[in-house]
């Protein structure tokens, strides 16, 4: 008998989702206000947080290894142990205000995340297929609880301590991460995670020549990129060259946030009633309106709905992507694929958080939604040629490289 959705893990992974996740939104609050203050030049005001990016792509990789040989629940505890040594370490960069060691906090917080971000896959190896995007789902649900906390936390304790500005930000981040790693401990084994490392294993190449695997690490790829590299430079564009009020940006960028995790409520139910392929046809078509919304217009208004619809956007792509890529791979592969996948999403993500502003200043506002055209319009293309033909992958059936997007 198959236990009643959501499971315990689903539930678990959800909670540490939006406590862990929070470090992140906490991180770029800070970042961008201490940088201003520590750094040698202003131009480098912005390091700290893209180095948290930076920092989560190149741990994709070694994350992901290093769980195929501890399993999850002992790789994602390391993690948030980690991570509160890793807070602990913020608080005293701030206290001596140092910015290279606040820059090592926050690359190091990154390589954190990437832990943090398999959360989604150790969700859905818990729950029978069918049943893999509203796990999904549910888990990325914590990115609206981690977006707002982060910044509140920040914002309501920035002179607790006399120790330095947002030290004591820093410190209830470590308790957090502590917190996290005590729900961790409510994890169960699946049938999934018990895989024989001795099960069916292909080759890492003959895997990536799949056509849903690419599907799914494209529609990623893409997803974080033309996301952050529009909301990027939105502040920019809105505050600093047309001097919009702080309020209304703040408007702006934080119902983007809401609108890239609200989704989540429902998506796992859209693809289950139409498919992984519409949902991400939808997505694609979100994210051109974006495009359209924001050159044709520079209102308050425009900018708004130009940034809710490229969160939307995200979301329909983010997990559609990812329940695809979860049917392209055995389970003893899960581990190497999950690795290749989100080393390419966060590194696209790396590069395109520190190219932004450079592209906004050079080529202007109108040039930079445009860029990102021919990437839409490729994954619009390649998720075209596909069909719903309903096929689902159990770890009996072998994956082809003519499986599709579902």
């Amino acid at each position: 008998m198959q236990p009643a959705y959501p499971t315990r893990n689903v539930q678990v992974l959800a909670a540490s989702q939006a406590l862990a996740s929070s470090a992140i939104p906490m991180v770029v609050f800070i970042g961008g206000i201490v940088g201003v203050q520590m750094a040698p030049n202003r131009l480098l005001a912005t390091l700290p947080s893209s180095l948290s990016v930076v920092g989560l792509a190149l741990a994709t990789i070694p994350a992901s290894l290093l769980m195929s040989r501890v399993g999850r629940k002992r790789g994602f505890m390391l993690a948030t142990l980690v991570g509160a040594a890793v807070a602990l370490l913020g608080a005293y960069a701030l206290h001596l205000f140092s910015f290279p060691l606040f820059c090592l906090t926050t690359f190091l917080t990154g390589g954190v995340m990437a832990f943090v971000q398999q959360f989604r896959f150790g969700a859905a190896e818990s729950v029978p297929e069918e049943r893999a995007s509203r796990a999904v789902s549910t888990v990325l649900i914590g990115g609206i609880v981690a977006g707002l906390l982060g910044p509140e936390i920040a914002r309501r304790t920035v002179d607790w301590l006399a120790y330095g500005q947002f030290t004591a930000s820093f410190f209830i981040l470590a308790a957090l991460f502590l917190v996290v790693t005590g729900i961790l401990t409510q994890l169960k084994p699946t049938a999934a995670l018990q895989v024989q490392a001795g099960g069916e294993s292909r080759p890492l190449a003959q895997i990536i020549r799949q056509r849903s695997f690419l599907a799914a690490i494209v529609s990623g790829a893409a997803a974080y990129g033309v996301m952050t590299f529009i909301m990027t430079a939105t502040p920019l564009e809105m505050h600093t060259l047309h001097s919009f009020s702080l309020d209304e940006t703040a408007l702006v960028i934080e119902s983007h946030i809401i609108a890239m995790y609200l989704p989540s409520l429902f998506t796992g139910f859209l693809i289950e009633r139409f498919g992984l392929r519409r949902l991400m046809l939808a997505g694609v078509v979100c994210m051109l309106l974006t495009v359209g919304i924001g050159v044709f217009s520079r209102d308050v208004l425009h900018y708004w709905w130009a940034l809710v619809l490229l969160g939307v956007g995200w979301n329909f792509l983010f997990v559609g992507g990812t329940v695809l890529l979860t049917r392209s791979y055995y389970p003893a592969e899960r581990f190497k694929a999950q690795a290749a996948n989100d080393f390419t999403i966060f590194g696209t993500q790396a590069l395109a958080s520190l190219s932004s502003a450079t592209v906004l200043f050079l080529s202007g506002w109108d040039m930079l939604l445009l860029i990102t055209l021919p990437v839409l319009a490729g994954l619009l293309i390649m998720l075209g040629v596909g069909k719903d033909d309903g096929r689902r992958r159990s770890v009996d059936r072998r994956p082809t490289t003519d499986d599709r997007p579902a």
